[in-house]
């Protein structure tokens, strides 16, 4: 009986599992806002696991998804998400923190596309919907405000072109799944869209204006 009972346990608890990391997330980004905009940044984690679900991924990798930047930039101890969350959570999330924020930001980003081509297939599977939602925001911005969509960054658009092209390379898959294939391809084809024409988005504004 006793077995029974935990096993029901540990079944609730999993089956609120992404309502419980909306919650968390919310709470962890709540007076955070989207680079160089108004926008609530809780908008973000949101649309990746958006993302996630919708390739069909598990409520693990969703909630992951919803939880990737917690540790990284809401302070929350990754002890914490893995006592709350369950250990697979926490692998993800882990795998897709930087180490140290102090870093020079190239070798920030180094050290992201050196352990994601190691990583999980979990673990590119949120990066990459992570990627593919920064990226749409920035085209989408692009289409507004032109070239200056990149005075946000730290780094220019040449230094984000290495970035995001150099992230293709690692978020290769050697293990075949159609779902995954799906979606790096999505961030693939936007990435391309965005760095090899670099003047779409000014001239339409121009043209606008």
């Amino acid at each position: 009986m006793r077995g029974i009972l935990e096993h029901k346990m540990v079944a609730c608890k999993r089956g609120d599992l992404i309502d419980r990391a909306i919650e968390a997330a919310a709470k962890a980004h709540r007076k955070q806002v989207r680079k160089g905009t108004k926008i609530a940044y809780i908008t973000h984690p949101f649309a990746v696991g958006v993302i996630l679900a919708k390739a069909g991924c598990a409520e693990e990798v969703i909630a992951a998804g919803i939880l990737h930047d917690t540790v990284e930039d809401g302070r929350v101890k990754l002890s914490r998400i893995r006592e709350e969350f369950g250990d697979r959570v926490a692998s993800i999330v882990e795998q897709c923190t930087e180490p140290d924020k102090r870093r020079a930001w190239e070798k920030r980003k180094q050290h992201t596309l050196n352990t994601l081509k190691k990583a999980s297939l979990d673990a590119k599977y949120v990066v990459c919907a992570d990627k593919l939602h920064n990226i749409r925001t920035i085209a989408r911005d692009c289409r507004r405000v032109g070239d200056r969509v990149w005075r946000r960054f730290r780094r220019g658009r040449e230094d984000q072109r290495w970035y995001y092209t150099s992230l293709l390379n690692s978020l290769r898959s050697r293990r075949k799944n159609a779902s995954y294939e799906k979606l790096y391809k999505e961030l693939k084809m936007e990435v391309e869209e965005v760095f090899n024409e670099p003047h779409r988005g000014r001239v339409k504004h121009e043209q606008r204006n």
